[in-house]
């Protein structure tokens, strides 16, 4: 039932859900004034609840958040599997880059309280913005309490999620918030003209219905997704030509990539996904990839399967050409490697009426 908070304004529960992201081709162009193409994965997701209360409160979750063990080894063991940190400072980071921008940007917020809460099932470190996902499911929350989602536009959101996780010092580039925020398929344009001029890229959602079955491949123990950028993003700020030329060239799969699904081309659809990993496996190079990334991918490689790093690894999206009878073969060789294998579910766009009227024509 709804209630009067203590700004007086009449308000609910308020609860938001936001997907797991693949990048399907492109990556990692986008922090490098690229290309991509990404989609939400509605086989995971991160869940933000809003609800009026006296004073601020961001609800520790008791598994992600966890302060108290049975033992010492059962901390060694938390800390090896979940890291240090849980979604807490992710709540919060938004939280302040939210109400900054609204200050910043003149855009009144009453004064009533709230209560934030949240939960994920997204798997840790797969490269399937887990992350982000949380911040993108808070920033709803709070856009529909303060009652403002009319006055901060769709494009400009990706940004501020981006910018709460570099208050966290997290690495990472707009792809994954714009999937999330869109939801979706959507292809983006990240010119460093329209950056420039604009603060953002030019995202151009496309039909779900014109991709071919995909399949998630993860790991249970996969490699940290927040330390791969380093080397080749200096290297490119330095001027290294062959980064440079490479960067262009991975962009340019993306661009490809947005005809070869229009025409529901999928063997050119295979090619770009293979030669985007290719590309990257060039720049980054094994040690930065990590062996058992690596393995995912040639695990489908070796039935016929195209496959990429679905971000920056963790995790593999894998489509099969030849349809069913591969599709168990990659089933069969994923079970035997030890790997998980899931059909891809494509999440649904997330922008309602009131969201679409803010994007820029």
């Amino acid at each position: 039932m709804d209630q009067l908070n203590s700004g007086g304004v009449r308000v609910g529960v308020i609860e938001h859900k936001a997907y797991a992201r693949v990048g399907l081709l492109g990556n990692p162009s986008d922090v490098y004034y690229g290309r991509t193409i990404s989609f939400s994965l509605a086989n995971f997701w991160a869940s933000v609840k809003l609800e009026p209360s006296d004073d601020l409160v961001i609800k520790p979750h008791p598994v992600h958040d966890l302060v108290q063990f049975q033992s010492l080894h059962h901390l060694m063991n938390r800390l090896q599997n979940e890291g240090y940190y849980g979604g807490v400072r992710l709540v919060m980071a938004i939280c302040k880059v939210f109400f900054k921008y609204c200050k910043d940007n003149k855009i009144d917020l009453h004064k009533g309280n709230f209560t934030l809460s949240y939960d994920t099932n997204i798997p840790r470190q797969t490269g399937l913005s887990g992350s982000s996902a949380i911040v993108c499911a808070a920033l709803d929350c709070l856009l529909d309490f303060y009652k403002v989602r009319h006055l901060v536009k769709v494009e400009i959101r990706p940004n501020l999620i981006l910018n709460a996780e570099k208050e966290l010092g997290i690495v990472a580039g707009l792809q994954d918030r714009v999937a999330q925020v869109y939801g979706g398929l959507v292809h983006m344009d990240f010119h460093k003209e329209h950056m420039d001029e604009l603060g953002h890229g030019i995202y151009k959602p496309m039909d779900i219905d014109l991709l071919p079955p995909l399949y998630l491949i993860y790991a249970e123990n996969p490699s940290d997704s927040g330390k791969v950028h380093s080397t080749v993003r200096q290297r490119w700020l330095d001027g290294d030509e062959f980064i440079i030329s490479s960067m262009k060239e991975v962009a340019q799969i993306a661009a490809e990539g947005q005809a070869a699904i229009l025409e529901k081309n999928y063997s050119k659809l295979a090619e770009l996904m293979n030669r985007n990993f290719d590309l990257r496996r060039r720049m980054f190079g094994d040690d930065v990839l990590g062996a058992l990334n690596i393995e995912m991918v040639e695990v489908a490689r070796r039935v016929g399967a195209a496959s990429k790093f679905t971000g920056s690894g963790g995790a593999v999206i894998a489509f099969c050409p030849n349809g069913p009878s591969q599709v168990e073969l990659l089933e069969d060789a994923c079970r035997k490697a030890g790997f998980s294998i899931e059909p891809v579910k494509i999440g649904p766009s997330r922008l309602a009426d009131i969201d679409a009227r803010t994007i820029s024509r």
